[in-house]
């Protein structure tokens, strides 16, 4: 009889083992360009631990953030929603620490995940909500946190401080002038950490890389072993002393391209130690994992991406509404599930990661957002959904919005300044590097685009994300 009992509930187990929820790791570099990463193309320096996970699982190259910055791409992420209509539509600073907070019912990914009988962890920057705002971690569907709350203070890779949930890790090794703490070292071993106490429970985990964002520190193991070897250097001078010092000013960097590599290995190297972690779990099978960047390459403290070809040969930066500012590398692995060794054409953006994890934990969608589930294309199984356009828009430099519609791509800048200014259309089949105006050969595209950007958006409620109307006596051709 207890032969058979204990068979009986070794088949339990089993079953109930082969019924359990994906853990879902989501890891989000900040400012890493399109062409960063050796599986893109970069030539400069290797990145095998991600071009490993590309190997073992699927490589997109039409993947797009929500935002050319910080903040509302990473509101798009969390709800599922483009900059037309999320809360946050850009980044908004408050006083003395964090940026503006969504309101307190925003249902996040967090959230979604936690419905679904997760443990949450966020490592790495927040940058949605001040401590004690209604819309810090811990507040929306977060169980753990680690990491920066505001991205000013993600300037410093040696800040005097890091939040452990509520409460501030005073890191006195970098007291006054000290470099003794490496931030992304404290926050990959917090990270490993969280995976091996929920071992035995489906996990969410959100790591917000601050590399390769300025400032351009890198540890010195990883420095020796480009220094001297990207010549002629980028140098920076910045604030290393003073009031200001760790206070949003970037420090100086006289080695900016070694800096730059070194950051992007740093990275790579900590991707390879979770995912070694996973294997020595024995739960990398049960894990998806998807990497990706919450928009194009900076040009701060000394980096130069034009060195490198961090765009990949597209147009614009950071803070561009152009391809370089908003198309960004995103790889999916999860062994046995995700085909290895594939790409994928597919337009996809930020906000389809939200429904996408609804479907995989067998979750009901909530009505009214932007995107669509990825599993079909992931598992390739089932027809995937296509988007009828993406829309994106950005608040600072005069104002940007910019839509594309299949291979057809509109821009518009300084609608701040001017609602009706003109129209730039590109058609990404035939110039993915956005070095052709087609606007005049192709009027009836660009007016098409041009009703579509005036339907995309929702007003916010918060005025400073709100354009100004075009004036009523101006011609409307004028915008195309």
């Amino acid at each position: 009889m207890k032969k058979y009992l204990l068979c009986a509930l070794v088949c339990l187990a089993t079953l109930c083992h082969a019924a359990r929820k994906p853990n879902v790791i989501y890891i989000l570099a900040d400012d890493l360009g399109y062409g960063d990463l050796s599986a893109y193309g970069q030539t400069h320096f290797k990145t095998p631990n991600l071009d490993s996970l590309a190997a073992r699982g699927m490589l997109f190259k039409q993947h797009y953030s929500g935002a050319p910055v910080c903040a509302p791409a990473r509101a798009a992420l969390m709800t599922g929603k483009h900059t037309g209509h999320t809360y946050i539509r850009g980044n908004s600073e408050v006083q003395p620490e964090g940026q503006s907070p969504m309101p307190a019912d925003t249902r996040t990914l967090a959230h979604m995940f936690k419905a679904a009988g997760y443990a949450t962890g966020l490592f790495g920057k927040w940058g949605l909500g001040a401590p004690g705002s209604v819309s810090e971690p811990l507040k929306m569907g977060f169980d753990r946190f680690y990491g920066y709350n505001c991205q000013r203070h993600a300037h410093h890779y040696y800040p005097y401080y890091l939040w452990n949930d509520h409460q501030r890790d005073l890191l006195w090794g970098n007291f006054g002038l000290e470099q003794q703490e490496y931030a992304p070292d404290l926050i990959q071993k917090q990270a490993l950490q969280f995976v091996e106490t929920n071992k035995d429970r489906p996990f969410f985990m959100f790591y917000a890389a601050i590399q390769p964002h300025a400032e351009m520190f890198a540890p010195e193991k990883n420095m020796q072993k480009y220094r001297g070897k990207f010549l002629p250097e980028s140098s920076f001078q910045g604030t290393d002393s003073g009031p200001d010092y760790r206070k949003f000013a970037y420090g100086s960097q006289p080695e900016a391209h070694a800096a730059f590599a070194a950051m992007v290995e740093t990275l790579d190297e900590d991707v390879g130690e979770l995912v070694a972690k996973l294997e020595q779990l024995g739960i990398a099978n049960e894990t998806l994992i998807i990497f990706t960047s919450d928009n194009g390459p900076h040009q701060e403290a000394g980096h130069d991406p034009a060195y490198f070809n961090s765009t990949g040969g597209l147009r614009g930066h950071k803070r561009d509404l152009y391809e370089g500012g908003i198309r960004v590398p995103m790889i999916a692995c999860w062994p046995g599930k995700v085909p290895a060794g594939t790409t994928s054409d597919h337009v996809s953006a930020f906000w389809d990661i939200l429904p996408t994890m609804t479907e995989l934990t067998g979750q009901l969608t909530p009505e009214g957002l932007d995107g669509f589930s990825l599993l079909p294309t992931l598992l390739q199984q089932g027809k995937q959904s296509a988007h009828d356009y993406l829309y994106w828009e950005f608040h600072e430099l005069k104002g940007r919005v910019a839509i594309r519609q299949g291979q057809w791509k509109g821009v518009r800048y300084d609608v701040s300044v001017d609602p009706n200014s003109p129209l730039e259309l590109y058609d990404l089949a035939k110039d993915p590097s956005e070095s052709e105006n087609v606007a005049g050969r192709h009027p009836e595209v660009a007016r098409e685009l041009d009703a579509l950007l005036k339907k995309a958006r929702t007003v916010s409620p918060l005025p400073r994300f709100n354009f100004p109307a075009p004036a009523r006596n101006q011609d409307p051709k004028r915008g195309l």
